[in-house]
């Protein structure tokens, strides 16, 4: 009720404006269109250069940008976003990755130590790298620098494709960093005291490849579920 001698006032609904979808464009002549360059791409590697392993990583390296596009796979991701956000669906896939490759290079190195008889022989496919200081310090810059660029090696290559415009201007302090890297390796190798020996082979140290299988398959199983149960935990 309006007091006396004042007018009283009406409420005015403002009409609602029309949400107006936008049309979806057919996507399907580009994705053919694509498709075909690739395929022209290979073949042209394969018959015109004469070089069919580059039309094989060719295809490869195609396959895996899709997958990486499709899946949102990211390494930096997968450590952010448990942080962040408390999501944990990207750091149980890394994880889930990191067992399946263990299982495809353990077979490669255990064909080699049958083959030969020799654990040296099995080591040669493991790419060992010296473990110290110096790993501490460089994973520490490297996942500095990945939180403010927005994403790892692979995530930059992947949302370039994308058309990011900030991943295009990533890219090259990322190569230049890297050659800056490689050319005072020397000297950082001298001021992190980098011993060339100090790298760890799991086989070896724990005695044979049961026990260090064991070791990797059970650390990884406790991360995963690490990571569910923290997922979990921020749902609740």
């Amino acid at each position: 009720m309006a007091a006396s001698g004042e007018p009283q006032r009406t409420l005015r609904r403002i009409p609602r404006t029309p949400v107006v979808k936008k049309e979806r464009k057919n996507q399907l002549p580009y994705a053919l269109a694509v498709v075909g360059l690739v395929v022209a791409i290979g073949y042209y590697l394969a018959a015109g250069l004469g070089a069919p392993k580059s039309a094989f990583v060719w295809i490869v390296g195609v396959a895996l940008g899709l997958t990486l596009q499709r899946s949102r796979f990211c390494f930096t991701a997968s450590m952010r976003d448990p942080v962040l956000t408390g999501g944990t669906n990207l750091t149980k896939a890394v994880v889930v990755g990191l067992a399946v490759s263990t299982v495809g290079f353990s077979a490669l190195q255990l064909g080699a130590y049958f083959k030969a008889g020799q654990l040296a022989d099995a080591m040669k496919l493991s790419s060992l790298d010296p473990v110290g200081l110096h790993t501490v310090v460089g994973g520490v810059l490297f996942g500095i620098g990945a939180v403010i660029a927005g994403g790892c090696a692979s995530g930059t290559l992947m949302r370039m494709g994308e058309g990011f415009l900030q991943q295009w201007i990533v890219l090259p302090f990322f190569v230049a960093g890297s050659l800056i890297g490689a050319a005072t390796w020397p000297l950082w190798k001298v001021a992190l005291l980098v011993r060339t020996d100090s790298g760890v082979y799991l086989p070896k140290a724990l005695g044979g490849f049961v026990p260090a299988l064991l070791v990797q398959f059970g650390m990884l199983l406790a991360l995963w579920v690490a990571a569910d149960w923290w997922g979990k935990r921020g749902r609740t």
